[in-house]
């Protein structure tokens, strides 16, 4: 059987092959309904498929995005992952995702890959300094989106979550609950990076002690940014000489560590420690007991997102672009801080 062309479609529907053309791309130019409809009708009746490569080969790029995030498995990003796929969609676009494991060589891997397909725009979480990553981008011409964290090696536009603000509401509400202190638990540097929103956790946090007269001198912990080590470091934490009455995790999954290794030894979660997490994640309201934790609109952020890598964007602020879309966080209250609800 012959291949199904442009050509075939246009005369079967009494239309151009470029009227055909914008009907398939819904562009660049407007079609008349009626006519809309005859060109899809002879697409459905012919079983025409266009060919995405030559398009891509013809356009120098092709209906594809990539994501680069750190790693999937955290249920944070395996959640934004799926919120950009979601966004991409709507707008007639799929998503190649790549895992950076948290190494820099991994994350300038996927730059290359994902630019030498010619993708239409790429989302970057990055994980480090992204020095390498920076320079990989001055290098292709191709729109670049920040989500979630902005390293300063990087200057493109950056969608982020207020961090600051969701971590000084998490802690202010565990000291109304009239501990001593709140201990932070965060990440294995003893300076995170810049840029890292844990960065900015640990100084809502410390903002938050300060305002209330209390020293956050002494009570950051640390752990790697998982249930797993963080599950270790509270064993270690909680059997210790000096317990903390109350814990802010830098992340939901570390936040449902902690919630383990409570349970392990037989501490009474908010009996006997209060504990809130940051990201709210679908797991934090199955939790025993559900976790209190700091929430962000990631659906909205995922399409704010994937519209500026399509398209500009940006609000004009006096005679300069903005550079940031910042949203903000919010307080989910649940049991796990001491709150009945």
């Amino acid at each position: 059987m012959a291949k199904v062309t442009r050509d075939d479609v246009a005369r079967l529907a009494g239309t151009s092959t470029a009227v055909v053309s914008y009907v398939i791309n819904n562009g660049p130019r407007p079609v008349a309904p009626a006519t809309r409809e005859r060109v899809l009708a002879a697409i459905k009746e012919l079983g025409y498929r266009p060919d995405r490569v030559a398009q891509a080969m013809a356009s120098r790029r092709t209906d594809l995005i990539g994501l680069i995030v750190p790693d999937t498995r955290q249920p944070f990003f395996a959640e934004m992952a799926h919120a950009v796929e979601q966004a991409a969609a709507e707008r007639g676009k799929m998503v190649l995702v790549g895992n950076a494991n948290y190494l820099d060589e991994r994350e300038v891997h996927y730059l290359r890959a994902f630019l030498g397909m010619r993708v239409a725009g790429l989302i970057l979480i990055s994980q480090g300094p992204s020095e390498h990553a920076a320079a990989e981008i001055d290098a292709w011409d191709a729109r670049v989106v920040l989500l979630h964290r902005r390293p300063d090696a990087i200057d493109d536009v950056a969608v982020m979550t207020d961090d600051i603000w969701g971590a000084q509401l998490a802690t202010r509400h565990l000291l109304e609950h009239g501990h001593p202190y709140v201990a932070f638990l965060g990440g294995t540097e003893e300076t995170p990076k810049s840029g890292d929103p844990v960065t900015d956790h640990v100084e809502g946090w410390r903002r938050a002690m300060l305002e209330s007269g209390r020293s956050p001198d002494g009570h950051y912990h640390q752990a790697a940014y998982n249930r797993y080590d963080a599950y270790q470091a509270a064993l270690k934490l909680l059997a210790g000489p000096e317990r903390p009455p109350a814990i802010m995790c830098a992340t939901d999954d570390q936040a449902i560590g902690v919630l383990r290794a409570a349970r392990e030894l037989r501490i009474d979660v908010p009996g006997e420690l209060a504990v809130a997490g940051f990201d709210d994640v679908k797991e934090a309201g199955l939790t025993d007991p559900p976790l209190t934790t700091v929430a962000s609109d990631r659906q909205a952020m995922a399409r704010a997102a994937v519209d500026l890598v399509l398209d500009d964007g940006l609000r004009v602020v006096g005679s300069r672009r903005e550079r940031l879309r910042q949203f903000p966080s919010r307080l989910v209250v649940r049991r796990s801080c001491g709150c009945g609800g």
